[in-house]
């Protein structure tokens, strides 16, 4: 059973993550369980924990699949843009060492240029100090959502 000073800690780091995922705009609605979780975000910057489960088993030995990674990293970038109608353009990215189910994977994204609508961030991923990722995310941040963006232009034709 948890003491009250425990209890009390525990409540203040759950509403400093309740409230830095508040301040979250883009991927909102994105699974915790496979893409991670935010732990710290401010201008240009996202820290995301991957807790790898079962789920994410790709053999015999408890490798996780690459995917799992790979989503992570992603909402990592897409976090540290953090603009409603962020996307993904391209990324180059290199798988540097296994991570095991079980394992807890921490992105770190970083923003590092801006030029109009395109933004470039720069991820790593560490299990404990071991670098087992790191890439480049290219993204681009458009006027309307971008499912919506097709939509627009039939309207637009269809009333000429």
């Amino acid at each position: 059973m948890a003491t009250d000073t425990e209890q009390e800690i525990e409540d203040n780091l759950l509403q400093m993550v309740n409230s830095q995922q508040n301040s979250l705009m883009t991927h909102v609605k994105i699974s915790s369980t496979f893409s991670g979780e935010i732990i710290k975000l401010t201008s240009g910057y996202a820290s995301v924990v991957l807790e790898t489960i079962e789920v994410m088993r790709a053999d015999e030995l408890g490798l996780v699949h690459g995917g799992f990674i790979f989503s992570a990293a992603d909402f990592a970038a897409m976090a540290a843009v953090n603009e409603p109608n962020v996307v993904l353009a391209s990324s180059n990215c290199l798988f540097l060492s296994p991570v095991r189910v079980g394992d807890k994977v921490v992105f770190i994204a970083e923003e590092h240029q801006k030029e109009g609508r395109k933004r470039t961030v720069s991820v790593k991923g560490y299990v404990h100090e071991i670098k087992v990722f790191e890439g480049e995310f290219k993204t681009v941040i458009t006027e309307h959502h971008i499912l919506r963006l097709d939509l627009l232009k039939n309207i637009e034709e269809g009333q000429r």
